[in-house]
């Protein structure tokens, strides 16, 4: 009795981010979805010792070859996990070039191997790396593209680029949306009609030409870390109009409310007053438009990049590797060069089912 008296307590006492927590965690598809991204971005985060190979080391013994099969018994016996060396040869009808595995040589696979040398965040050097062969011979897990680089240890990189231009972009868009939003739907009058008027004309020009147009636009002997500003400035400006309007309708619905009215006239700042009392207010929706917009910056990225007006070789992002699979020889021969479209689509999905969860959490009314 005294436990459950406690755990009501809890409850009535809570806070509201308190309570919100208790309501995700009993979302399981939305906790799956945040596993799958933490370990994205971990994985992002130390890619350096967690791909396989230097990214631009190219063998040109192995152009295009295909993803690396792991076996576990040789022999009959088990011997723990290792591949065998490939051998290169030619179909006698077709003559395309295929690998075959050299079953005479066999190269045991291993954790914390000795490879490339990398250097991570650009001061802490080393040389170990978390999956690899033993004797160093060539290990391809998502095989090679077609200048005969590793695409496992590419396809780590490129999330590194992908994910944070999701969250760099999703942080413009917010901020201007709740700021734009927030004085058009708080002040309204001249303001609001300069706002609206602005977001109507954004939003009546298509994304693609105009993301195509402003991403033409910008000089070819940019570094590349300007390129990747500019590439995350241009998703922005499209994204935070949507959200502005939502912002704008609902502090137009809420701030004649008594509480608002109340806290006004106890001499609240109009910026306290709409971040404290109004933005809070619909929390959920915010919630949402945050986790759906990554995603959506992440595929407008990918977009641009694939379409070869976006971020450019040497820069390595998951539509800088689609762009290998443009047509449909290099997807009928190779279709291991459509794995960064399947990182892809898991990564929209685990934002959806986040942000699904996250809302229903946020939602007072569930």
């Amino acid at each position: 009795m005294t436990a459950k008296s406690s755990a009501s307590d809890s409850y009535y006492v809570a806070t509201q981010w308190q309570l919100m927590f208790r309501k995700f965690k009993k979302h399981h598809v939305a906790i799956v979805g945040l596993i799958v991204l933490l370990l994205l971005y971990f994985v992002a985060l130390f890619g350096e010792f967690f791909a396989v190979r230097d990214i631009s080391r190219r063998d040109t013994d192995y152009i295009l070859a295909p993803p690396g099969k792991i076996h576990l018994f040789n022999k009959g016996k088990l011997t723990g996990p290792f591949v065998y060396s490939l051998a290169l040869t030619s179909d006698p009808v077709t003559w395309q070039k295929i690998y075959v595995e050299n079953k005479d040589e066999v190269h045991y696979l291993g954790l914390f191997v000795k490879g490339d040398p990398y250097t991570m965040w650009g001061f802490i050097k080393g040389d170990r790396h978390f999956l690899g062969v033993k004797d160093g011979a060539p290990f391809f897990l998502f095989g090679t593209d077609i200048s005969g680089r590793d695409l496992f240890s590419r396809v780590i990189f490129g999330l590194r680029i992908s994910l944070t231009v999701g969250l760099v972009g999703v942080f413009f868009t917010f901020i201007l949306g709740c700021i734009f939003g927030g004085i058009a739907g708080y002040y309204g009058g001249m303001a609001d009609q300069i706002i609206s008027r602005l977001v109507e004309f954004l939003q009546s020009m298509p994304s693609i030409p105009l993301w195509m147009a402003l991403a033409a636009a910008l000089p070819k002997e940019w570094s590349t870390m300007h390129i990747y500003f500019m590439i995350t400035i241009i998703l922005s400006v499209m994204g935070w109009t949507g959200l502005a309007r939502i912002v704008r309708g609902k502090l137009l619905q809420m701030r004649d409310e008594d509480y608002v009215m109340a806290a006004r006239l106890s001499g609240g700042k109009d910026s306290y007053l709409i971040s404290k009392h109004l933005l809070p207010g619909f929390m959920s929706y915010l919630i949402v438009n945050i986790t759906l917009a990554v995603p959506q910056m992440i595929l407008g990225e990918t977009s641009l990049s694939f379409l070869g007006i976006g971020l450019r070789p040497p820069v390595v992002s998951l539509g800088v590797l689609l762009k290998d699979a443009q047509n449909i020889n290099s997807i009928a021969l190779s279709p291991w060069l459509m794995i960064p479209g399947a990182f892809i689509i898991v990564i929209v999905l685990a934002f959806n089912f986040l942000g699904d969860g996250l809302r229903d959490a946020a939602d007072p009314y569930k």
